[in-house]
């Protein structure tokens, strides 16, 4: 029997320690404690909306989870649908935007209805004043009818009342009161119509069991000839297949695969990997090459072709990056510099001398240090071009 390599140990002790420790934690865990305040439809505890969702199902409402961003509500039919806005959670540079409120606003006005609970909701609506209830008090509130409207018919309520509605507009028909505190308000835009309750308690799973919450909630979202939208994308969903893995270790998953992967990738590559000879450094550099060039120009005397050369990659510069035309580059040195004056807006009388001595070294024998002083020169010009053209204000009117 072959033995195993102390790789392949490693990697089945471990294998094994991580699903033990899996089934472990899945048989000892507690079950997790309910704690998600956010009232959404796919929340499932006291504090989540599925209960009514469910249960407007069961009645033939036309419902629809909207998990899409607010600008898109221009493309629901406004008049036949009722928009809830259950403790949206939005974002903070969403809530800063001046125009956060106008899809909601255009769809009250082509006759929408939005039942918004909360003082965040109020942010988001028009003409909409909240302020915090005095004393603050988070227990629940039986709450006292006001008026002959639908909403007070509902009878006495069970909800929280953190925020009251502090606004006077007469408009506002104050349908439920917590004390003095105006608790659930109704008020019209243009064709539409604005419900805002205190909280979202009516509408949560534990709230929903109470007979007047319940009426709360039908006279809210209206009869069943409207589509009920339920906004989940302020609440952090959208429109997406990662959404139905929101809540599960999907991410945890994921990161164990992911070290699993670099285990065996560190454990197998390099054994198995392929394996190749050093790199032989070729014989020559590139610095031994221009020792072997300059040794040659030198042998044989030549300065006069390292001249041309800056002579020529000036002239090159001046025709390709500069500017200047081939035939004034071809008329001399100080057309030359006349047209780099005009064109850059320097003194270019170094430059015209430079350039004429550069002329002048085809036929001159130029010593070894006067050539390199020429071509220092005429590199330097060009360097300085360069600048010029990148930040002409810095060099304007020097030479």
């Amino acid at each position: 029997m072959k033995k195993l390599s102390s790789e392949w140990k490693y990697l089945l002790i471990f294998t094994g320690s991580v699903l033990g420790l899996i089934v472990i934690l899945g048989v000892i865990a507690p079950a997790r404690l309910n704690s998600d305040p956010v009232p959404t439809t796919w929340n499932a505890g006291e504090a989540g909306a599925k209960a009514a969702w469910l249960l407007l199902g069961d009645l033939g409402y036309k419902e629809v989870r909207w998990e899409y961003p607010d600008a898109q509500l221009t493309g629901v039919d406004a008049a036949h649908a009722t928009l809830v806005l259950a403790e949206p959670s939005p974002s903070i540079a969403a809530l800063m935007q001046k125009q956060r409120q106008r899809p909601f606003e255009s769809f009250l006005r082509r006759g929408g209805r939005i039942v918004a609970t909360g003082e965040v909701a109020a942010l988001l609506l028009p003409d909409a004043k909240v302020a915090i209830s005095e004393p603050f008090d988070d227990v629940l509130c039986n709450t006292t009818p006001e008026g002959p409207s639908p909403l007070a018919r509902a009878g006495s309520l069970r909800m929280q009342v953190p925020v009251r509605w502090s606004g006077h507009d007469p408009a506002v028909r104050v349908a439920q009161r917590c004390g003095s505190a105006a608790a659930v308000v109704v008020y019209p835009v243009a064709k539409g119509e604005v419900i805002w309750w205190a909280s979202a308690t009516p509408l949560t799973n534990s709230g929903l069991r109470q007979d007047g919450n319940l009426r709360l909630l039908l006279a809210s979202v209206g009869g069943r000839n409207r589509t009920i939208y339920f906004d989940e994308y302020l609440h952090g969903f959208s429109g997406n297949p990662w959404t139905a893995a929101r809540g599960t270790p999907l991410k945890g998953i994921l990161a164990q695969l992911g070290c699993v992967a670099v285990l065996l990738l560190f454990s197998f590559s390099r054994p198995s990997g392929p394996r190749r000879a050093l790199v032989q450094p070729p014989r020559t550099s590139p610095l031994e090459f221009v020792e072997s060039m300059g040794s040659l120009y030198s042998g044989a005397r030549a300065s006069s072709v390292a001249v041309g050369a800056a002579r020529r990659g000036l002239t090159d510069f001046l025709m390709h990056e500069g500017g200047v035309p081939r035939e004034t580059l071809r008329s001399g040195p100080q057309a030359t510099a006349a047209a780099v004056r005009a064109r850059f807006g320097i003194d270019a009388t170094a430059i015209a001398e430079d350039l004429e001595a550069a002329q002048q070294a085809e036929y001159d024998q130029l010593r070894p240090r006067e050539a390199l002083a020429l071509v220092r020169r005429l590199n330097a010009h060009r360097v300085r071009l360069t600048e010029t053209l990148r930040n002409p204000r810095r060099y304007k009117g020097k030479a």
